[in-house]
């Protein structure tokens, strides 16, 4: 009788640990993560330079590798710091980027949408990088930013699951593995 209580309880702590290691696995395969965003004012402009890392998943990659496009969303705002919830944002916008395989040329391209000329790249993994460089992207006017005021930058990344080819949007909306987005990161707006 003792035997079947330790035995349940042995199985009860198994399945603990595994759904822990589980969860633990899925949290580190896969992620965005906004490295380092900073800001910087030139001729009346605030603008923004971000280094984004993007750990893609294997299906993900995959699929990139056999000509599927990949659309990037970078959802950026600008908010005065400690603003209520409802406060309207200074600024809201979505980037988009994409990045792509041509097999004919055995190239990776990485470039910003609307538009379907961009950079080419030898290696996967130089185009990632790139595709999470974003340099002097313009923000918003000085003039619009109160000098009494604090300002936040909020950046949000993902992968853009509508853009994927019909056939592969199921699978996307079912698999944690397409579920691709860093979270908000909050940085300082120097002005």
């Amino acid at each position: 009788m003792s035997t079947g209580k330790v035995s349940g309880f042995t199985l009860i702590l198994v399945v603990i640990a595994l759904l822990a290691l589980a969860a633990d696995a899925l949290a580190r395969t896969s992620r965005f993560n906004v490295e380092q965003a900073q800001t910087r004012e030139q001729a009346g402009q605030i603008l923004m330079s971000a280094n984004i890392g993007f750990d893609f998943s294997e299906p993900v990659l995959e699929a990139l590798d056999h000509g599927v496009p990949l659309t990037l969303v970078v959802h950026v705002q600008v908010r005065r710091t400690k603003a209520w919830m409802w406060e309207d944002s200074l600024v809201d916008e979505q980037w988009r980027y994409a990045i792509r395989y041509r097999p004919l040329s055995e190239r990776y391209e990485v470039y910003r949408l609307p538009g379907s000329e961009g950079r080419d790249f030898v290696t996967r993994d130089a185009a990632i990088r790139a595709l999470g460089e974003l340099t002097d992207q313009t923000l918003i006017s000085r003039a619009r930013l109160d000098p009494d005021a604090d300002y936040e930058l909020q950046i949000k990344v993902f992968l853009d699951i509508e853009e994927l080819p019909l056939p592969l949007r199921p699978m996307a909306y079912l698999t944690p593995s397409w579920k691709l987005s860093s979270g908000w990161t909050k940085w300082p707006l120097n002005h």
